[in-house]
């Protein structure tokens, strides 16, 4: 499990390697999409209100954006909804998930 920043477009969820301290670009996780493609996806909210927890779930299939016009598009994305992407933009690879099944859950009450 590894935490990342994200954005979505429609069926599609995009993370970039960006310049936060790790051991390089090749990252295991990539190396880890490379061997085998499908991936999961947890996004979550907490809070002592347990009538507004929920989750999302998405499982789909990562491919590994390194060129510099496929990542384009993807980085606008993060960087309109992180500003220190704005500041500081990755310098990727990108992962982009094609997702193929959404699931989810919510405290709220059923009405």
């Amino acid at each position: 499990m590894v935490v990342v920043t994200f954005t979505i477009d429609g069926d599609t969820i995009y993370t970039a390697v960006d310049q936060k301290p790790k051991s390089g670009t090749m990252l295991k996780r990539l190396r880890n999409v490379g061997e085998n493609p499908m991936v999961t996806m947890l996004a979550d909210h907490y809070s002592d209100d347990w009538e507004t927890l929920w989750w999302v779930r998405a499982d789909g299939r990562a491919t590994i954006l390194a060129d510099q016009r496929q990542m384009a598009a993807p980085l606008r994305l993060l960087a309109n909804r992180y500003w220190q992407y704005q500041q500081a933009p990755p310098t990727g690879p990108v992962l982009a998930v094609t997702v193929e099944r959404w699931t989810g859950w919510t405290g709220a009450p059923t009405t």
